[in-house]
């Protein structure tokens, strides 16, 4: 498809692939909320979404009126012990890695809470993810990750080149940083040439829970002499791959990551590379 100047498919063609890549779009926003969960609230603050066995669980620590159950913000940093004592019986799993708690994405932190416990309670989850590309005669390549098969997430499936939560106390471009050297040896002066491109937020139900999810996507423009090394264990081998092959296989199949699909419209949107006929795709990303 080169760089979309005159290779893009047939109108019908065209539709077809915006109707399917609409679909993986649409799977991220299945969540009906509240549905039958009640507001989770610290104070005045809305901040996620429980299930009313959890909240009956929760006992005192809340104070439930109609369908708002709320903490007092005195109480707040009690949230996360709470919620590890809880987590076997409800079926999550605690990873040893706090999540900043927030109204909004850019609103004050008002407590932490283990990041396997955040769909629980459906609670906002930040993280970030580059989009690493090379230019070529023939096009624009896109860097894609392969998963590690240990990974308790998505194990084996594509991924961006790096991507990680931005954990408590953490910027987003901090985190960008620390993970295209943790997941791509990626040196600092080089990840800091990226530039936030999009927000991308969803919410989703997910065997794990209520995913709230804002995902801060970056672009990287690489060299030809640039190859990620994976560092940390976390990913099995990178691709450069054309990014006008890349629809295809996002739509064939569920060999991307659910939420990556998002980026990766995103990305091929703004670089030409997919029509949008309609307009469909960027009002159903939401992007700001």
């Amino acid at each position: 498809m080169g760089n979309g100047e005159d290779q893009h498919p047939p109108a019908a063609s065209a539709a077809t692939l915006d109707a399917a890549l609409l679909a993986l779009i649409t799977q991220c926003h299945n969540a009906i909320l509240p549905g039958e969960r009640l507001t989770l609230a610290i104070g005045a603050a809305h901040v996620g979404y429980i299930a009313p066995a959890l909240a009956t669980a929760l006992g005192s620590f809340v104070t439930i009126e109609g369908r708002t159950a709320t903490i007092d913000p005195a109480e707040a940093d009690r949230l996360n012990p709470i919620a590890t004592s809880l987590a076997a019986q409800f079926g999550y799993r605690t990873r040893g890695e706090d999540f900043d708690v927030r109204h909004a994405p850019d609103s004050p932190v008002l407590t932490q809470l283990d990041r396997g416990a955040l769909p629980a309670f459906g609670i906002i989850g930040q993280g970030v993810h580059l989009n690493g590309y090379v230019r070529r005669s023939d096009g624009i390549h896109l860097w894609i990750a392969r998963r590690s098969a240990t990974k308790k997430l998505d194990p084996g499936k594509l991924d961006n080149i790096v991507g990680g939560g931005v954990s408590a106390g953490m910027t987003p471009f901090e985190t960008l940083l620390k993970e295209a050297a943790e997941e791509a040896a990626m040196p600092a002066t080089l990840a800091a040439r990226a530039t936030e491109t999009a927000r991308i937020a969803y919410d989703m139900e997910r065997p794990e829970g209520l995913r709230r999810d804002v995902l801060y996507c970056y672009d990287l423009e690489l060299s030809d002499d640039f190859t990620p090394q994976a560092a940390d264990g976390e990913v099995e081998a990178f691709i450069l791959m054309p990014a006008a092959a890349l629809p295809a296989i996002m739509t064939a199949g569920d060999a991307v990551k659910f939420n990556v699909n998002l980026v990766l419209i995103d990305f091929l949107l703004r670089h030409g590379v997919i029509d949008d006929l309609t307009g469909a795709l960027r009002r159903a990303l939401g992007v700001s």
